[in-house]
This record gives C-alpha cells, structure tokens and sequence, in this order.
C-alpha cells in the first residue's frame, strides 16, 4: 500500500472531493499534503471503500486524538474506533454520506487505543471520489474534542 502521508495524489483526492460536497476548501490557499499530515489543527482521517472499511489515513491530531500511530492506525477497521453501542449511529451517519455525499455538524463519543472515550464535535464526513470517478471510501474531519 502506498504511504498517504505524503501523497500528492491523495491529498488532491482529499481536498478536492471535500470541496465538491462540502462547498469549501479542506486546506488553506498554499497548503501541502505535508501540512495536512503533520501541521493541521484539526484531525483528518479516511478510510477505504471496502465492506469492513479499514483506515488508510489519519493525520498527527487524528494519531494524538485517538492514541494510534500511523502504523497501528492503517489498516485498522474503521468501526473500531467507536464503542459497539455507537457504532449503529455511525453507521447510519456513514450511510447518509454514501447517498448525500456529505454531513457536517457530527457529533458522537470515540474510543482511544487505551479505550478512553472521548467526544468529537462539528465533525464533517464526505466521500472520497478518484480522479476516474470511483469511489475511493470516506474521509472525515472534526476541529473540536473533549474526554466523555
């Protein structure tokens, strides 16, 4: 698998799929993929578009939120990072997404590596499209935390 933290290519799909849906840019005017992994003040994760989505991207706020190491975090099955009893609401917030394209405003409690709880807010969710039009899984972004 290609390493994403870098990723020209992938960053584009990111930036340029959020803006299609969401009506505004993910990055400010000038900013790389560098900065989004390492330099964003807001977490960024995506996953695939698989059956049982896996992570293919979390950025460093996303890594220091949820307590994983881009090692430890790619490849991890999306669903687990929320609790079993919130996982039907995430669910049903996954499914909006595939047939609305987007929903922002999210708010839900995820789950830390060591298993601590901790709400997201004004989070937004938006499906990743490739440049030939597939897709290419969901991507989401939350600029607010707080401990459940």
């Amino acid at each position: 698998m290609t390493d994403l933290r870098s990723d020209r290519a992938f960053f584009e799909v990111l930036c340029e799929s959020h803006a299609r849906f969401v009506g505004r840019r993910l990055a400010p005017e000038g900013a790389d993929a560098a900065w989004l992994y390492e330099d964003a003040p807001f977490a960024v994760l995506a996953h695939d578009a698989s059956a049982d989505p896996r992570f293919i991207y979390a950025n460093r706020t996303a890594q220091r939120c949820f307590g994983y190491s881009w090692e430890e975090f790619v490849g991890l099955p999306s669903r687990l990072s929320a609790e079993a009893p919130e996982r039907a609401a995430r669910q049903a917030l996954l499914d909006s997404v595939a047939q609305n394209g987007f929903a922002e405003g999210y708010r839900g409690v995820r789950i830390t590596k060591s298993g601590r709880r901790f709400w997201i807010e004004e989070g937004v969710v938006w499906r990743l499209v490739a440049p030939d039009g597939s897709s290419a899984g969901q991507a989401a972004t939350f600029s607010a935390w707080r401990d459940a």
